[in-house]
């Protein structure tokens, strides 16, 4: 990696990282584009390389993925630690990655219905305000209270004389 040479080493990246800083989009893109040509087992050798650096170098551990990508990633390593071939975790884990993102889909559909019910429980239950009638500025008089009302007349087969 020709961009690293000047750097001197990896205890020049150390302050940097704790700074806050991200790897740039081009530094990302490149390497991407590397992993691309690689066969499968030689990436997972890279991925173990990056563990190894990660546990010894990294500040702090990565952020952990939500729980069905951990899940995933746990049956990964299992087929790993099987001996299981690249191809095969390969397949796997394609399988694996388009039932998360369905599911990730499905939960994010349900977050949003569940949004727009709340919504709309809430504008129903919430009391509106009565715009004033046009042409008057007195706010309109009110019903007088049943206290006030003469009572009702008793039915017509109660009357006694």
């Amino acid at each position: 990696m020709c961009a690293e040479k000047g750097r001197g080493g990896g205890e020049a990246d150390e302050p940097q990282k704790e700074r806050g800083d991200e790897m740039n989009d081009i530094l990302r893109e490149r390497l991407i584009r590397k992993l691309d040509t690689l066969p499968e087992e030689k990436i997972y050798q890279i991925l173990d390389y990056i563990d190894f650096l990660e546990s010894k170098y990294a500040p702090k551990q990565s952020a952990a993925p939500n729980p069905l990508k951990r899940f995933a990633e746990g049956v990964e390593d299992t087929l790993r630690a099987g001996r299981m071939s690249a191809g095969v975790i390969g397949g796997t884990m394609n399988v694996m990655g388009k039932a998360v993102g369905m599911v990730t889909d499905v939960a994010n559909a349900g977050k949003s219905v569940a949004t727009e019910i709340a919504g709309a429980v809430s504008s129903v239950t919430s009391p509106k305000p009565q715009p004033p009638q046009a042409g008057s500025a007195a706010p309109t008089a009110t019903p007088p209270t049943p206290s006030t009302e003469t009572p009702p007349p008793p039915p017509p087969g109660d009357q006694r004389k």
